[in-house]
């Protein structure tokens, strides 16, 4: 499958305009290079906005949902680097959601991604997952211009855990329920998806969510523990 494990930690915020510049080196440099260096962090990807907010979005596969609340994962949030301590208090309107991967579909990487944070009706979680992993999915990477899929569930425990990371940050983090990625060559083909298509808000609801914040975004940066090595 085209994600590398069942694990998958996704975090969308904005960052102070005038922090920006220090901000793409840092993730770049040093933020993801150490995290994909953790155990169990397979590999690390950054996005920029095309359409929708936050501005920012990230997130790392990892082998399983365990390696996102492992000691050395911890280790890693309670003891920020000085770097890290400079840019954090910068990051707004965090949402980070750790994950289990539910299903993904495709091959590759592509150049843009579509982003789903769902908050939904638990008592429909079954019903919804089978429409998406079995009715969508299949039909959906067969399209010309789309290149994978990824459905994930929210672990709000892992999530909710506290950190030094968090206590830089000026309110608790966002966490979403459920999470959909779908990867296109190009935003076009992402977009009629959200826009009174098969993943309009709209559409969502009547399947078991409550609301939905979707956004387009373009690939900044990629990294994978194999790249360290």
């Amino acid at each position: 499958m085209p994600l590398l494990g069942k694990g998958v930690a996704a975090i969308w915020h904005n960052v102070a305009s005038n922090v920006q510049d220090d901000y793409n080196h840092w993730h770049c440099y040093e933020h993801v290079p150490e995290r994909v260096g953790i155990q169990g962090f397979l590999r690390g990807r950054r996005y920029v906005a095309i359409q929708g907010a936050p501005e920012f979005f990230h997130f790392y596969e990892t082998e399983t949902i365990a390696t996102l609340t492992s000691q050395a994962y911890l280790e890693r949030l309670n003891n920020p680097t000085p770097w890290t301590c400079r840019v954090g208090p910068a990051l707004k309107d965090n949402n980070r959601t750790l994950s289990q991967v539910i299903a993904s579909e495709g091959k590759g990487i592509g150049a843009a991604i579509l982003t789903i944070r769902i908050s939904a009706a638990h008592n429909r979680e079954k019903e919804f997952f089978s429409w998406v992993s079995g009715e969508i999915f299949p039909t959906l990477v067969s399209q010309p211009g789309i290149i994978a899929a990824h459905l994930m569930k929210g672990d709000h425990s892992a999530s909710d855990t506290k950190t030094e990371e968090k206590a830089m940050r000026e309110k608790p983090d966002e966490i979403a329920d459920w999470i959909i990625f779908i990867e296109g060559i190009e935003v076009a083909p992402l977009d009629p998806l959200w826009n009174d298509g098969v993943f309009s808000e709209s559409t969502l609801i009547q399947h078991g969510a409550r609301a939905a914040d979707m956004g387009t975004y373009r690939l900044h940066f990629a990294l994978s523990s194999e790249d360290l090595e």
